[in-house]
């Protein structure tokens, strides 16, 4: 049987692995399953791209057949779709139509439960399991068939909500955001503002086609040029879907999720606020950040990479701060999932309270080189059984001793296996990291 979800809901080229047809029934099943946690209303948000209206009514066609009501709130972040789903009366669940970092050609699903955290595996595998099944199930009819109706004014209850996070206004601070032409565009400039900021932004005008196009939290080199133009603060890049964020200094550095997570953890912690002094990142996360939290008294715990095991890991340890270096950070006093604006809007508070400029604070730690190659291949499956892959990933550990380390792991959502190295010379990373990519492309692709 086909596998539809991956580490962040189902994902796939819209119209093609992803057709109106597969959201119709996925929506049949994601009901029956929500049911069970209770019922209610399934708020419905999605980001701008072109195929997200497409696949709306048809999940919320879905999704009504079923018996449950549909409330569509309409373009909105992610993060805002799991803090309507726990926050609004009556709300049984929520799903956002995303494909996050995506190029524009793709799209997804993924759910929330009445607590506004990501289901678990099991519900996501009956979910799959009612799909292959077919459309069966309830059909209700007359006055039992589920309402679909337009609630777009809810994401303002979620705006308040950000600002109230905030201990003082961010008055003085000028920042430069960049809303990837997503769904971030509809809520950065004005939540900014509102917060006391002076604001500029930059690719806030989606057109359904240009989200993400080299520009974002994956293309941030675009905004550091800007701030290096321009007289702020700082940048803030977001994604499609705004769940990450990635920030440039006042000198036109970059500084990621890990340099992120540190600056704030150091701040929760003066302030008794972090809790268990811990942070909880993934295996991805550079191990300059490791050494750096030691030397701070913060202890780290690492997870597989996604933040779903991110946010597993802190529930599971009480721990309030978690995150990745792609920008996910969850602050868990606040929120069920990462949150690009959120974590914006904490990062901007600790440069306000400590009165430093970002590329002071981003000193908090120093990177050892990494290494980073995507290797395209036809399948994510048996590369761990391949003798070949696997005596090259020995031979580069080997080569690179307790001085460093060499991660291969399976992209969660795109057709790419990722080997990453960390060491103390660039130059060696490069050369074992393009014998590894070599072989796996040779085996897998």
């Amino acid at each position: 049987m086909a596998k539809l979800f991956g580490t962040d809901g189902i994902r796939g080229r819209a119209n093609d692995l992803l057709t109106p047809e597969l959201a119709l029934s996925i929506g049949r099943a994601a009901a029956a399953c929500l049911a069970k946690e209770g019922g209610g209303t399934i708020i419905v948000g999605r980001d701008p791209r072109r195929s997200g209206a497409m696949l709306e009514g048809a999940l919320a066609s879905g999704i009504a057949s079923a018996g449950l009501d549909v409330c569509l709130v309409g373009v909105v972040t992610t993060p805002c779709l799991a803090w309507l789903a726990k926050n609004i009366p009556g709300a049984g669940g929520g799903a956002m139509i995303s494909a996050s970092h995506n190029p524009m050609e793709d799209n997804g699903i993924k759910f929330f439960n009445p607590q506004g955290y990501k289901l678990k595996d099991s519900q996501e595998k009956a979910i799959e399991d009612q799909h292959f099944r077919g459309l069966a199930g309830p059909r209700p009819r007359g006055e039992k068939i589920g309402r679909i109706y337009r609630q777009e004014n809810l994401a303002d209850k979620y705006r308040a909500y950000l600002l109230s996070t905030l201990e003082a206004p961010l008055s003085g601070i000028r920042v430069l955001a960049d809303c990837a032409n997503g769904s971030a565009a509809a809520f950065a400039p004005a939540l900014f503002a509102a917060a006391g900021a002076q604001v500029r932004a930059i690719n806030a005008e989606p057109d359904g086609i240009n989200i993400n196009r080299e520009c974002g939290s994956t293309h941030p080199q675009g905004l550091a040029a800007a701030v290096r133009s321009d007289s702020v603060d700082l940048g803030l890049a977001f994604d499609g879907d705004a769940d990450r964020l990635i920030a440039v200094d006042d000198r036109g550095e970059i500084v990621d999720g890990d340099k992120i997570m540190l600056i704030c953890a150091k701040a929760l912690k003066l302030k008794n606020k972090l809790s268990r002094d811990t942070l909880v990142v993934t295996v991805m996360s550079n191990l300059g950040l490791i050494l750096a939290a030691r030397d701070l008294g913060i202890k780290t715990v690492a997870t597989k990479v996604g933040d779903r095991f991110v946010l597993e890991e802190m529930l599971r340890g009480g721990y309030s701060l978690g995150g990745e270096q792609s920008g996910h950070i969850i602050f868990r006093d606040y929120a069920t999932t990462g949150d690009g604006l959120l974590s914006a809007l904490q990062l901007m508070q600790v440069m306000n309270q400590t009165g430093l400029a970002l590329s002071e604070l981003a000193r908090i730690m120093a990177y050892l080189p990494q290494v980073l190659v995507n290797v395209p291949v036809a399948s994510k499956v048996g590369w761990e059984e391949n003798p070949r892959i696997q005596a090259k990933i020995a031979w580069a550990t080997a080569e690179l001793g307790d001085q460093g380390r060499v991660l291969v792991r399976p992209s969660g959502t795109e057709p790419l296996i990722r080997v990453m190295l960390e060491g103390p010379q660039e130059g060696e990373l490069q050369a074992l990291a393009k014998v590894i990519a070599a072989v796996i492309k040779s085996e897998q692709g």
